[in-house]
């Protein structure tokens, strides 16, 4: 019995989904019918029973080198009604905070212990306050120069528009800063953002080393994830959580699917659902939108 749908998502500026591939996967899974094409040479559905998540590590297996990635995801209540997203490396390709410190001359002390706390080796709390505390009467200007640098992801404005045309709400919910989140959260077009207050000087003029307590960090990803969905009178099964950090863990591992996206060893470990090739496109594909239905910017 079908229960199951395999998508399978090229990285389309580096190969193409071939026949071949597509009949590996379906062996692979014990797929069942044909392939729905949801964007030629780029994403497919195989429908498939629930044995298939046995085989998903034997399916990564066989794929190898090939940039292609694997979701599962269940027929019933495949299309969310929610989005809750990370931000840093996960919307934008960047990490705000190590980019105001490498500005300013920090960059390598700051990634190194960004790097150990989204890979769950260091307290996200403390870690963010040792962070900041190095950037103590720098010049507030760094956010804006920052800022200038700053990338979306590809599929970042069509994940967040196209879920939103369908119903859907949709939340920025990072570790990171409201500075940032509130312009990439109207980039996108999200209904909501949640990020930390950085504080500035009595003048605005220079960085006081100290964000607004409580930091945002993994719980608080979590109990916003919750609070939302009861909001919304949803259940978290109709939720889509996105990032790719130990901090997002808790979210991930809550949302009905919650996606791992480029993410940390520790997050890959955990999350069963990963986009490790492609772009935030395969978030749409993985609940079934057709790249016709895309809402772009």
């Amino acid at each position: 019995m079908t229960s199951l749908v395999l998508t399978l998502v090229a990285q389309r500026e580096a190969t193409v989904l071939t026949p071949s591939t597509i009949a590996l996967a379906r062996d692979i899974v014990s797929g069942m019918g044909e392939a729905t094409v949801l964007s030629a040479g780029e994403a497919v559905d195989i429908p498939c029973p629930a044995t298939a998540w046995d085989r998903l590590p034997d399916l990564r297996e066989a794929l190898g080198t090939q940039q292609v990635d694997p979701i599962l995801t269940s027929v019933e209540g495949r299309r969310k009604m929610l989005l809750v997203s990370d931000m840093d490396s996960t919307i934008v390709a960047n990490e705000t905070l190590d980019d105001m410190a490498r500005l300013a001359g920090l960059g390598d002390k700051v990634a190194a212990i960004t790097a150990r706390s989204m890979n769950g080796e260091l307290d996200f709390a403390s870690s963010l306050n040792e962070r900041v505390a190095l950037l103590r009467g720098l010049p507030a200007t760094l956010l804006e120069q920052a800022w200038a640098d700053v990338t979306l992801n590809t599929g970042a404005v069509a994940l967040v528009r196209t879920m939103k045309a369908h119903g859907a709400r949709t939340a920025l919910v990072s570790g990171g800063f409201t500075y940032f989140t509130a312009r990439v959260g109207a980039l996108c077009g999200f209904d909501e953002h949640h990020a930390n207050t950085l504080h500035l000087s009595d003048d605005s003029a220079t960085l006081t080393g100290t964000v607004e307590q409580p930091v945002l960090g993994p719980d608080t990803k979590l109990r916003l994830l919750n609070t939302l969905a009861d909001s919304l009178k949803l259940p978290v099964s109709a939720a889509l959580a996105i990032g790719d950090g130990a901090n997002d863990l808790p979210m991930l591992g809550a949302a009905g699917l919650g996606l791992a996206f480029h993410a940390k060893p520790v997050v890959r470990h955990s999350i069963a659902s990963q986009i490790n090739h492609s772009s935030l496109r395969a978030a749409l594909f993985a609940q079934g939108y057709p790249a016709s239905a895309f809402v772009e910017g």
